[in-house]
């Protein structure tokens, strides 16, 4: 049973590991419904098929690859930017600065980097829209990765490489349980930000996953943030 934030070693904790999607902001909001509705168009597009039909080709290169991209490069050769460019193309103009969130990482010691299977100018649109942008050192983004997605353990061992961080003085938040498996492993203290999602679950009674919260900010306001 993954424990309680209140039961966090925070004194030993010298780097902060944050997902982007589901994880800045709660999976509740539906923020990233307007990502997935831009793959779904993407890949009707590509297959020639409707909606319903490109929805089911979407999760089953999601469910195989890590991510939908990853199953069409692979399968399909598409170029990357292109897809990319595409799918983050979201409006996030009826967004807010989240004063709340904002003093809780900057009370939160140590430093703060984003690691996502996003790119970097969207997490910088969303970070910049909650006005909490200031607050990471770092974005590695899928670009950086070589379009390897989390949770695969090579997308892990360049965002080590590239940043210098010892994972055995971090900690990694994440809404989907299966890419805090390889967290775990590096040494990293692993905090899974509950959900209803099925693939976002999945895991979640692993040994992998050592707390849990029910979003970011009551995760932080459980430290006495």
């Amino acid at each position: 049973m993954p424990r309680q934030p209140n039961s966090f070693p925070l004194e030993h904790i010298n780097d902060w590991i944050f997902d982007l999607d589901n994880t800045i902001y709660p999976a509740r909001t539906n923020l990233f419904k307007r990502v997935s509705v831009r793959i779904t168009e993407f890949v009707a597009a590509h297959y020639n098929v409707p909606a319903d039909k490109a929805l089911v080709i979407q999760k089953d290169l999601f469910h195989r690859y890590g991510t939908t991209m990853r199953g069409m490069m692979t399968e399909e050769n598409i170029a990357p930017k292109v897809y990319l460019d595409y799918v983050h193309d979201i409006d996030v103009s009826d967004l807010s600065y989240d004063q709340e969130l904002d003093a809780m990482l900057d009370a939160l010691p140590g430093r703060k980097h984003i690691f996502t299977n996003g790119t970097v100018p969207h997490a910088e649109n969303i970070l910049t829209a909650y006005g909490v942008r200031h607050h990471f050192d770092r974005i590695f983004d899928i670009v950086a990765a070589d379009y390897i997605p989390k949770p695969a353990p090579e997308a892990f061992d360049r965002f080590l490489q590239q940043t210098g961080i010892d994972p055995t003085s971090a900690a990694m938040i994440e809404d989907m349980a299966a890419n805090l498996h390889p967290a775990a492993a590096l040494g990293m203290q692993t905090i899974w930000l509950s959900s209803d999602i099925e693939w976002a679950r999945r895991g979640a009674d692993g040994a992998h996953v050592h707390h849990q919260a029910d979003d970011l900010k009551g995760f932080l306001r459980g430290l006495g943030l």
